[in-house]
Formats: structure tokens, C-alpha cells, sequence
């Protein structure tokens, strides 16, 4: 069984999203698991190649450089539907657009792996899945959509490309209650649609179960160094004394984005850094960051790192930089934390599926959105807004989760068997609806 898998991966300009990655990675991990291979859809085939080991084609093409924007996006979904449709010279031979089709023509079906992109925000990946799944449904091939967020902003023409590729669909995965609701007033049949987990929640936990602060509730974490890589430099400059072997200290994880709606930036960072400064030292844990959009090069600060170092070069208390890696070192560091701060998407997956206490700063309607969604799946709650952030009322927040740690370790050891068997029926019916 070939399946055309598609997600927002690629590692361009040294750029690593280990988010958009780490879905990718995990339903290569599944269907091959069920004897599929994949065929990736990338914006650097040769990179995803190499780094998971499958076929790759890069993908159609929407990006408003190259059409221009909403316009140039409507004509050339036109020129790649008609062109199967028989009018091969509206493409170029040499477009790559003729790549994805030759690919879904021998393929067995077709994946759109998690995501959050479905929204007017980005009508390049609107444009791009809608037009993919298109092409699978004129080979007769089955689609799979898993593990979305839809919206919240879906608007016009986007919601109609939306609702056109999620009626393609033999199946639906959606990771919340919102994008559920919000699918429901699509009209797509409630029969297809299906509430999950996140894709990546659970990507590596066999090989790196959890442990550190979140196994021992009297504070004993484990180690930044167990995510594969050893301890950069933080606030003083100095590279940070752990490793992957020997004991290490307890640490509150950060990684944060570089996007903050409409914060001030600096006030924003301001208010972070004494948000650390209060919980970590009242908690005594080493604060350690890692950023889940930022360049592998561990000399480069570029993306959230610029916002880590604006945060940690105002910190009083102990600090350190973790390098950014890949998806599976990011979900160890995650899940070793005794707690975890975060105003990212899958750190909150990562440490909420190993039981870590974790607080998740929303900047806007998206992030609140995506966060509350993670979080509630393991049954945690603190979600904080950026102005109860710049307001100073986050620190109880983050102080309460902190004391409660007893229970959300409990409360995630109730849920974790059966989330996981809810997890493996998941990607069993992927499997079965993509074998047609």
C-alpha cells in the first residue's frame, strides 16, 4: 500500500517547525506500522527523503510569491484541475504540479496529515490540500484528513475549498471540540468525522516514556540532556552542565513563539520573564528553553529563539538554552520537564501526554483555541491569555499548576491507556479507509 502523505515539513533555509514535523513523522511511523509506504508532499523533497526515509514530490504550489496571491491561487488550481481533466498543455511539463499527479495516480491513497493551517490565514495550504485532494478523487484513490484544527477564521472561498476537501474524505480526524463544532456547520456528514488526540501526541513514547518531574511529584525531573543533546548556552553565556548521562535537576521547560498577536513584543517578553523568575524560584527548577520553529544551526538565533534570548537575558534565576533538533528530541524534552510553559501548539501536546503539568499562553482566538484543545485532551486547564500575562495574573496560574502537580499526574495516568487504545483504533481506520 503507497499513500501520498502531505504536511507542512521541509527544513528550508535551516529552518526546522518541529510541530509541522512532528505530525508528519508520526503518521509515517503508523501507516508504515500497518504496511503502507509513503510518498511525502514537501517544500524540500530531498530533505523530507532523507530525514524519514520515504519517496518525496515537492508540492503543487500556492505560495503568493509565485501567483501572486488569491487571484493567481484560483487560476492555477484551475490549470492542474483541468489539466488531468485533459488539457495537459494549461501546465508546463516541467511544473511540479505533474509530480503530485503521477504520484496520486500510483499511489493507493492519500493522507493530509495534522495540521492547523486550515484557515483563511494561510490560503496557500487551503488552496494546496484542497487541490490535492481533488486529484485523488479524480483517480478514485481514498483521502484521509487527520488530526485538524479547522478555522477558527474560515471565510468565504476558503470555507467552501474546506468543505469541498473534507466532503472528498472517506474520514476526518479533528483535535477539538471547536474545530468538531465548526466542521458540523460545514455540512460534512457527522458519520466521517471523527474527535482525536493531536497526530504527534504520542510520537517517540515508546522508545522515551516519560520521566522527570512529571514521574516524581516531589519535584526530581529529568534531564534536557535526555532529548538528545546537551545543554547550549543561556543567560550566562555558559553551556549548561547537563548531559544525557548522570543526574540532573529538575527543570521548568519553555518554548514560546515569535508570534504574539497583539502584545507588545518586549512588554510581552518583559512579562514572561517575571513570570519565570517567580515560578521557577518559588518551585526551584532550572528554566530551559527550546524553540520548535528555529534554525538548526545551535550558533544562529533566528525565529522563537530571538524571543527566547529577549526572555532569558532579563531572567534572574538559573537558565539555558536546549538546541533545536528534531520532533522526537523535542517530545523527550517535553515530557521529561516537571513543568512546562508554552505558547506553542505541540510542546503543550508533548508534555500534557506525559503527564506534565502545563501552562499554555494564548495570544489570540487560534492559540486559545489550539491550546485549550491540547490541554483538555488530557484533562488539564491552565490556559492564560496574553493580557492576564501582561497583567501579572498568570503567575497564580502557573503557581497552581504547579502545587496540583499530584493530581494531573493522576488524573493523565486514569486517561493514558485509554487515550492510547483511542489513539491506535485512530490510525487503524486511517489505515482501513485508505486500503479503499
Amino acid at each position: 500500500m503507497r499513500i501520498v502523505t502531505i504536511g507542512d515539513v521541509g527544513v528550508l533555509d535551516g529552518m526546522v517547525h518541529v510541530g509541522d514535523e512532528a505530525m508528519f513523522h508520526e503518521a509515517t511511523v503508523q501507516l508504515r506500522a500497518r504496511g503502507a509506504t509513503i510518498t511525502g508532499v514537501s517544500s524540500n523533497p530531498a530533505e523530507t527523503a532523507e530525514r524519514y526515509g520515504v519517496d518525496a514530490v515537492p508540492a503543487i504550489g500556492f505560495h503568493p510569491a509565485t501567483t501572486g496571491g488569491r487571484l493567481g491561487q484560483r487560476e492555477r488550481r484551475a490549470r492542474v484541475l483541468s489539466a488531468i481533466d485533459g488539457g495537459a498543455d494549461h501546465l508546463p511539463q516541467d511544473d511540479p504540479a505533474w509530480q503530485v499527479v503521477e504520484a496520486v495516480r500510483e499511489a493507493d491513497g492519500v493522507l493530509v496529515a495534522g495540521g492547523g493551517n486550515m484557515a483563511s490565514l494561510w490560503p496557500m495550504h487551503v488552496y494546496e490540500r484542497n487541490t490535492l485532494g481533488l486529484i485523488a478523487r479524480r483517480f478514485g484513490k481514498p483521502l484521509v484528513v487527520s488530526g485538524q484544527t479547522i478555522g477558527p477564521v474560515l471565510e468565504g472561498e476558503d470555507r467552501e475549498l474546506v468543505t469541498e476537501l473534507l466532503d472528498a474524505a472517506a474520514l476526518v480526524g479533528l483535535r477539538e471540540g471547536a474545530s468538531l463544532e465548526l466542521v458540523r456547520t460545514l455540512g460534512v456528514d457527522p458519520a466521517k468525522t471523527v474527535g482525536t488526540v493531536d497526530d504527534a501526541s504520542f510520537l517517540g513514547f515508546d522508545a522515551a516514556p516519560p520521566a522527570g518531574g512529571a514521574v516524581d511529584a516531589s519535584g526530581a525531573g529529568g534531564a534536557p540532556g535526555a532529548a538528545g543533546a546537551p545543554g547550549a548556552a543561556g543567560a550566562s553565556g555558559a553551556a549548561g552542565a547537563s548531559g544525557a548521562g548522570g543526574a540532573q535537576a529538575p527543570y521548568l521547560a519553555v518554548s514560546l513563539s515569535a508570534h504574539v498577536g497583539d502584545a507588545d513584543r518586549a512588554a510581552f517578553a518583559t512579562a514572561v520573564a517575571r513570570l519565570l523568575d517567580r515560578v521557577a524560584g518559588e518551585a526551584g527548577l532550572e528554566v530551559v528553553f527550546l524553540a520548535h520553529w528555529a534554525s538548526l544551526d545551535p550558533t544562529e538565533e533566528r525565529g522563537d529563539s530571538l524571543l527566547h534570548r529577549a526572555v532569558l537575558d532579563q531572567l534572574t534565576v538559573p537558565a539555558r538554552v536546549e538546541p533545536t533538533t528534531d520532533s522526537p528530541a523535542a517530545a523527550r524534552f517535553a515530557r521529561g520537564a516537571a513543568l512546562h510553559l508554552t505558547s506553542r501548539y505541540h510542546p503543550a501536546v508533548f508534555a500534557v501526554a506525559g503527564g506534565v503539568p502545563t501552562v499554555g499562553l494564548a495570544v489570540d482566538d487560534y492559540t486559545t483555541i489550539k491550546l485549550t484543545g491540547a490541554l483538555g485532551n488530557f484533562g488539564q486547564t491552565s490556559v492564560v491569555s496574553a493580557a492576564q500575562l501582561l497583567g501579572g495574573d498568570a503567575d497564580a496560574v502557573a503557581l497552581t499548576a504547579w502545587a496540583g502537580r499530584d493530581a494531573v499526574r493522576s488524573a493523565w495516568a486514569d486517561r493514558l491507556d485509554g487515550t492510547r487504545t483511542a489513539s491506535a483504533a485512530w490510525w487503524d481506520r486511517v489505515a482501513g479507509a485508505l486500503q479503499g
